[in-house]
């Protein structure tokens, strides 16, 4: 154990301390109460770190930011517990130096994650959000929506939530699907019921193409405009993973330029998006906040499953 880790050790003392800088679901809250003081980033009481730094044991982090120096101040510092996936939050080289644990919940909002692309896919397609924009007028002769079924969809990475997208996509709208994983094997893919393409075949045979591959300096840019326009004439983007993988500004010259029919984006490089960026005035654009692990359902596992992690580091 490094130093800050005994000194952690030595100097806990009585109930360890679990701090949650912005709210979780409250059962999670209740399970850590049994093990844990818990003091909340939130709220009427609202605790900083700056008043906890000393005595937090854990933190459970959902869209806040742990950095290097936050946890030199915590020397009782255990483990982080990320309510997510992405560890972009999380200084993990610090943490790694200090023998803070850093965990994540990849599989509790993967339904929901799925549920949300397949719903911007058949916003993009049928044109729901020029028809919401359009406030009661009569455009009903200039909307014009695809169906999905028949067509294909292209998959970039095949994890968890890819992988639920394709069972959508395929078992619920006959589509055909096609998958570029460059950890998976091809037989893996082809088991998990897609098809296994390089990226160049992926982009040229894909109507629709879904992002799902996390940002790290490989995928940054991964999907620019020679990309883009290797699709074919009229395809669908959609970007549920992580913004920074697909250049937006290259996404508005192909929508700009008739190639792409649109796009259907949770997540952006720059969150939110600034009301004044130029894909929200383009009507083929649907964007949301990134709410894709947004329901009530997905919450709950998330922060369930993160208590749990709090947990089994706090003995």
């Amino acid at each position: 154990m490094t130093e800050q880790g005994t000194a952690g050790a030595d100097r806990a003392g009585g109930r360890p301390l679990v701090w949650i800088p912005r709210p979780v679901h409250e059962d999670a809250v209740a399970r850590l109460r049994e093990h844990a003081e818990v003091s909340l980033g939130h709220g009427p009481d609202a605790a900083t770190f700056d008043e906890v730094c000393d005595r937090v044991t854990a933190i459970l982090l959902r869209t806040a930011r742990v950095d290097g120096d936050m946890m030199l101040r915590a020397p009782n510092l255990r483990v982080v517990a990320r309510h997510g996936v992405g560890l972009d939050t999380v200084d993990t080289d610090r943490a790694h130096e200090l023998d803070i644990a850093v965990t994540t919940t990849p599989a509790a909002n993967t339904r929901s994650v799925a549920e949300h692309t397949i719903a911007l896919l058949l916003a993009v397609r049928r044109g729901i959000g020029i028809a919401v924009r359009n406030e009661g007028g009569d455009v009903r002769s200039s909307i014009s929506g695809r169906e999905l079924s028949g067509a294909t969809l292209g998959l970039v990475g095949y994890g968890r939530i890819a992988r639920d997208v394709a069972a959508i996509a395929s078992h619920g709208f006959g589509m055909r699907i096609l998958a570029h994983d460059p950890g998976l094997s091809d037989t893996g893919i082809r088991d998990a019921g897609a098809e296994p393409v390089d990226l160049p075949t992926l982009l040229t045979d894909s109507d629709n193409l879904s992002l799902h591959v996390p940002l790290v300096p490989a995928t940054r840019g991964l999907i620019g405009l020679p990309q883009l326009r290797a699709l074919p004439r009229g395809a669908v983007v959609l970007n549920t993973a992580r913004g920074g993988v697909l250049d937006e500004a290259a996404l508005l010259t192909a929508i700009r330029e008739g190639h792409l029919a649109g796009a259907g984006l949770d997540v952006t490089a720059v969150e939110p998006l600034p009301a004044d960026h130029p894909l929200r005035a383009e009507p083929s654009v649907v964007i949301t906040p990134h709410v894709g692990a947004q329901t009530e359902e997905a919450m709950r596992r998330v922060a369930l499953e993160a208590a749990d992690h709090v947990i089994a580091h706090l003995g």
